[in-house]
């Protein structure tokens, strides 16, 4: 009942229904001023015609708001929003008048002293912004600056939890410069705020909101060293909270700044010492990398739709020439590695620049610049563990940064050794063959070569041996001065590390001196083999070691805290980057094979360790999941020319022993076939596409969804490979899943185009027919359209014969089949051709349709139903049966007029009744109601 009807009923006090309102408003009864405040939509519904009853409901519903008992004003505040809707629609004057009476009591009951008055008058304010009904001016001049109050300093901590709250929350439904100019200060200053964690955890949660609305450049002048500081806060709920929302502040930054400032800080997160936020930090890693793609030059372009599409491009030409190690490029630049007496690699070089350039503006990754020096010492000679150490112990660096240094020459040594072999193999090419003969002073020049190589690595072995040498009695002095202090369990881990360091330096003098003596008794090549051989497995050992120390110390503690000199925040800095290192480590081969310069190579190393099972005991035992739901984005971010970085990830996860990882797989195989190009479809998603199609139901629909956009993107003859599997879809590990049966009559009606007519003929007519008889009713409707199609299929393609026999079929099986439903199949398959216009109509009325007027004499009635709409509502619509003259209209029209007469009311309902008249009717009398 509405309030208005209430108000009209005639009573013994004869007021007017207005002053019966302002009655009922100003009850002593609690109950009737919460029925009126509830009500108020109606009464402005009624009254807002006239100017001055719309002003005293106005007056009314102010002084209501200033009711005492807190659910009326729950109740009033509940109906300002859709009031303010229907005041806009009806009111010309409508900005006045809401400004003037209700946005003021919007404004005053976000500082309420009760809870649920305000929550009410929050929600009605975000409604009200979301549906654009608030002015630019009571924006600036009401609403931001009571919020700027309720969340100043000394504000009540409960007020100022809920204005964070609001002000992050409206921040995206204002303009960009009421945020900068008003919202924006106050937020940096509550990121900082020591006093609440509350009110810094909801800056951290909405961070990535006040990134978007305020644009790239405010995000990088004043966001980002506030996003610094709430990454490296002391509770573990703000540093979640930050990994949560990385992408969305990732996505508003430069490519510079992502590379060099928030990729290490990314880094950091993922090797938090609190689980919980290495779990987000691994969840959000994936859409991180996204952030850096750009699908111009991963050889895609998206469409005006969002879907992505394959452009050919030389990039693709060079990157797959690349891959294939053909290029002359790559034998030129490995020899020039080789003249540069073992530099770092390039990888190697970027990363460390980075890490210097995020150390700047975070003093958490300060402690990382050391490493760029060492970095930079070893590139100039090969003596640089030696002297790196040296060079650490006068600067009184920690610890942590010798044996990084030391790891890193050993790894510079081996990858410049396998440069300068890959060059030998690769000395040969065609120019050079069929060139006119030269004067032969090869000899002279080998004589020549081999003493001046044999002088140069008699001197870099000595060197490398005096370097060694040194680097162990560094580390021993370093070991003595611990020894005071081995009660302190960190002193303790210490001296695991330097132990560790001490073996690696000690073996790798004695694998230097084995070689040397190889060397003099071997050849050139062998020569050559065998300084690969003797760099590679000292490089194995010393991972190893280390990794054998990496053990020891997760056993004994979770945290390792290393002691110097230096700030604690260089502390915190160093164990975070050394944990990095540590978990960062596998064997050079593999590293060399995940290579690339797309996106920071520490985050591609982390995302592919998603995989490891030590990963699920450690962080999240869905991260499996994870990796596999972000590797289309991170595969696009890194093209197809850097596919093979991802390739070993992402069969170990498609041969994943939980289901829900290789479901997650198949319901995105489509997206990654775009991605990769047909080339590598073909080479390598199409085996893990038939693991699939033989997999449990769960994975199975996922391909099966997407089964023509996969399909299409084949080549024809691989494409036909897959006719005779189609028919596996049909059964499936549970019956009462009718639902994957629906999926696949769906499917099957666009994968028609993509074989010929034969092949359709042949193969999928059986699995049309086979659905057309499932038990299930939307099975058998889908089914029936598919029918359809394949006789369109057929007539379209000028195959006729083949259509014939499919119509005789069809006539056998179905309007001779002995159940009714099969029957009314029939009487629905031959409407649908007949609205398709999917075969010519002399085809049609020569062999359907004798047999579909034959159905007017069936004893059930449903089937006779269909038969009257088929004929009322298509048939006779056609231009074709409404011509004079028409030797079928007779037939026709007998049958319908019979029907008319039907002792069943439903059939003679349906052949007498015309849709389009019906529908007019339907339409009339809604107008009318």
């Amino acid at each position: 009942m509405r309030i208005t009807a209430f108000l009209d009923i005639p009573g013994q006090d004869n007021l007017t229904p207005l002053a019966r309102l302002e009655k009922y408003a100003f009850s002593e009864n609690i109950f009737n001023r919460q029925i009126i405040a509830r009500g108020l939509l109606d009464v402005f519904r009624d009254f807002s015609n006239n100017e001055e009853d719309f002003l005293t409901v106005m007056e009314i519903v102010v002084r209501l708001s200033e009711d005492a008992e807190p659910t009326v004003r729950t109740e009033l505040m509940e109906q300002i929003p859709p009031i303010a809707i229907f005041l806009q629609e009806s009111r010309p004057n409508f900005p006045t008048a809401f400004s003037d009476y209700l946005m003021p009591i919007v404004v005053r009951y976000l500082t309420d002293p009760n809870n649920q008055v305000r929550k009410a008058s929050q929600e009605a304010l975000l409604i009200l912004l979301e549906q654009e009904l608030l002015a630019q001016n009571d924006i600036e001049n009401k609403v931001c600056p009571i919020l700027l109050d309720l969340s100043a300093p000394d504000s009540d901590d409960e007020y100022k939890v809920e204005a964070v709250n609001i002000i992050c929350k409206m921040a995206s439904m204002l303009s960009k410069t009421i945020v900068e100019r008003m919202l924006l200060p106050r937020f940096c200053e509550l990121c900082g705020d020591g006093k609440l964690f509350q009110v810094r955890k909801v800056c951290a949660a909405s961070f990535g909101d006040i990134c978007n609305a305020v644009g790239q450049e405010s995000t990088e002048r004043f966001l980002i060293p506030k996003f610094f500081e709430l990454c490296s806060d002391s509770v573990w709920g703000m540093r979640k909270a930050c990994a949560e929302c990385f992408m969305a502040v990732s996505y508003t930054t430069s490519p510079e700044v992502r590379r060099s400032k928030l990729s290490p800080l990314f880094i950091n997160l993922i090797s938090d010492p609190c689980r919980w936020v290495r779990q987000a930090a691994f969840q959000s890693l994936g859409p991180f990398i996204s952030t850096f793609a750009n699908p111009s030059s991963a050889g895609l372009y998206i469409r005006e739709d969002g879907t992505l599409s394959i452009r050919p491009s030389a990039q693709d030409v060079t990157s797959s020439s690349c891959q294939a190690g053909n290029n002359a490029n790559i034998t030129s630049a490995s020899t020039n590695i080789v003249s540069s007496s073992l530099e770092q690699p390039i990888e190697i070089k970027s990363e460390s620049s980075t890490e210097g350039t995020s150390a700047e503006a975070n003093p958490l990754i300060r402690v990382e610049s050391p490493r760029t020096d060492l970095l930079k010492g070893s590139s100039n000679s090969c003596g640089g563990p030696g002297e790196a150490l040296t060079r650490l112990s006068q600067n009184d660096n920690t610890t942590a940064c010798v044996i990084e240094g030391i790891k890193d020459c050993h790894v510079s040594n081996c990858q410049g050794v396998n440069s300068r072999f890959q060059s030998a193999e690769d000395i040969f090419n065609t120019f050079l063959y069929w060139r006119p003969p030269l004067p032969d002073i090869s000899q002279d020049l080998e004589l020549l070569q081999s003493k001046t190589e044999k002088h140069e690595e008699g001197c870099s072995v000595s060197k490398a041996m005096c370097n060694n040498c040194v680097a162990s009695s560094e580390i021993k002095k370093v070991l003595e001065s611990l020894q005071e202090h081995m009660d302190d369990p960190d002193v303790q881990a210490q001296v695991q590390v330097l132990s560790a360091a001490l073996r690696a330096a000690q073996l790798e003098s004695i694998n230097d001196y084995e070689t040397k003596r190889t060397e003099e008794s071997n050849g050139k090549l062998q020569n050559e083999l065998s300084t690969f051989e003797a760099s590679h497995a000292t490089v194995e050992k010393n991972t190893l070691s280390s990794s054998s120390f990496q053990d020891d110390v997760s056993d004994q503690s979770t945290t390792i805290i290393l002691k110097s000199t230096e700030s604690e925040e260089q502390h915190n800095g160093t164990i975070e980057f050394l944990k990095k290192e540590q978990h960062n480590n596998p064997p050079i081969e593999v590293d060399k094979s995940k290579l690339q310069d797309i996106i920071p190579q520490p985050l591609l190393d982390q995302y592919l360790s998603m995989t490891d099972p030590a990963r699920a005991q450690t962080v999240d035992t869905e991260i499996a999941k994870h990796c596999a739901y972000s590797l289309p984005g991170v595969a696009l971010t890194l093209g197809r020319q850097n596919w093979h970085c991802l390739k070993d990830t992402y069969e170990t996860l498609a041969a994943d022993v939980q289901w829900k990882v290789r479901r997650t797989l198949a319901f995105s195989i489509h997206e990654l076939a775009v991605i990769l190009g047909d080339q590598l479809t073909a080479a390598d998603l199409v085996p893990i596409f038939n693991g699939f199609l033989k997999d449990l139901d769960e994975v199975r629909i996922g391909v099966l969804k997407h089964l023509y956009d996969f399909l299409k993107l084949l080549h024809a003859d691989k494409r036909r490979e897959y006719l005779y599997q189609l028919q596996e879809f049909v059964v499936t590990d549970n019956s009462r899943n009718w639902r994957f049966r629906y999926e696949l009559a769906e499917q099957l009606i666009l994968i028609l185009e993509l074989y010929s007519p034969n092949d359709v003929y042949d193969y999928l007519r059986h699995i049309a027919l086979t659905l057309c008889s499932d038990k299930v009713s939307e099975v058998r409707w889908i089914s029936f359209k598919l029918v359809v199609a394949i006789l369109q299929k057929f007539y379209a393609n000028n195959a006729n014969a083949l259509g014939l026999n499919f119509i005789n079929e069809l006539v056998a099986r179905f309007r001779h089949c002995s159940k009714w439903i099969g029957r009314q199949a029939f009487a629905f398959i031959c409407q649908a051709v007949v609205e398709e216009e999917c075969m010519p109509v002399d085809h049609f009325v020569e062999h359907l349709l004798p047999s579909l007027l034959s159905l007017a004499s069936d004893p059930v009635p449903n089937v006779r139903v269909l038969l009257a709409k088929a004929l009322r509502q298509t048939l006779l619509e056609k231009a074709y049966f409404k011509s004079v003259g028409n030797p079928h209209l007779e037939a026709v029209e007998e049958t319908v007029l019979a029907l008319q007469s039907d002792r069943d009311q439903d059939v003679s309902f349906f052949a007498t009744v015309k849709p389009k008249l019906n529908n007019m009717d339907m339409t009339s009398l809604e107008k009318q109601n």
